[in-house]
């Protein structure tokens, strides 16, 4: 039985991955910052698909809560077989509208704890020659979205240049990059969703299917819906300051979470 490790797991990607390897028999380790919910949904899959799921209550915004998860994925007799990093928020506001204190928090959460964590995970999964590292990241690393856009281009970019690193060694590492996910995110950063395009919206649970497939496939960057993989083609040809002005009236970042 293998055994895989999913931050932010209460909602949104975070849960359909939980149901998705559930359903195909791992056991889990769910982490997040709520313990009510983490044993809610533990229990729910533990009754439903009989797996082990065991809970680690942590806020990867502290030092206290990724040393814990870190020591979790460092453990030789309770190995983790797959990690996915998918911890992660937004802030309400244009750059200098966003308290200081909350944009070092988004750093914190997206780009430290998914350096350590994943980190913590390959060294283990290198020893045994097998393993993989699912980064959620987003489809606002490829544009122009201040610090929630620029901490999911080093999402992608950590994970590229591990991925090479680690080539030929067992270890997989793929960034996930979705665009807009039916999730409780935009509700929970106090975001309004009014001006964003129905056909903009993707479905957790196709987007972890999607990510599940890229992963077995050995891609280090998953993209997972059409439509958004030719918007991204388009943007590598558009001026990035029209980038940007259709980023802005879309919401303050793409999200996934």
């Amino acid at each position: 039985m293998t055994t895989a490790l999913i931050t932010g797991a209460t909602a949104g990607i975070g849960a359909a991955f939980a149901r998705r390897l559930a359903a195909d028999g791992h056991d889990l380790v769910l982490v997040a910052r709520d313990v009510t919910r983490l044993r809610e949904q533990a229990t729910e899959l533990h009754d439903r698909h009989r797996i082990e799921a065991e809970v680690l209550p942590a806020d990867l915004a502290e030092d206290k809560g990724i040393a814990a998860v870190e020591e979790r994925l460092a453990d030789p007799k309770n190995p983790v077989d797959l990690l996915v990093n998918n911890a992660g928020f937004g802030n309400k506001g244009r750059y200098l509208e966003v308290p200081m204190a909350e944009e070092l928090r988004m750093l914190k959460v997206h780009c430290e704890a998914v350096l350590r964590l994943t980190s913590a995970a390959a060294e283990g999964m290198r020893e045994r020659g097998r393993g993989g590292v699912v980064n959620v990241a987003s489809v606002a690393a490829f544009v122009p979205r201040g610090t929630y856009g620029a901490s999911k281009s080093w999402v992608v970019q950590f994970t590229q240049g591990a991925a090479r690193d680690l080539a030929g060694s067992g270890v997989r590492l793929m960034a996930l990059c979705p665009g807009f996910v039916r999730t409780e995110f935009h509700e929970r950063a106090g975001m309004g969703t009014e001006n964003i395009p129905g056909w903009m919206w993707l479905d957790a649970d196709k987007v972890v299917a999607a990510a599940m497939q890229d992963l077995a496939r050995g891609r280090t960057v998953s993209i997972p819906d059409a439509r958004y993989k030719a918007l991204m083609g388009l943007a590598k040809l558009a001026p990035r300051g029209a980038l940007g002005g259709i980023s802005s009236r879309t919401g303050r970042r793409y999200g996934p979470n």
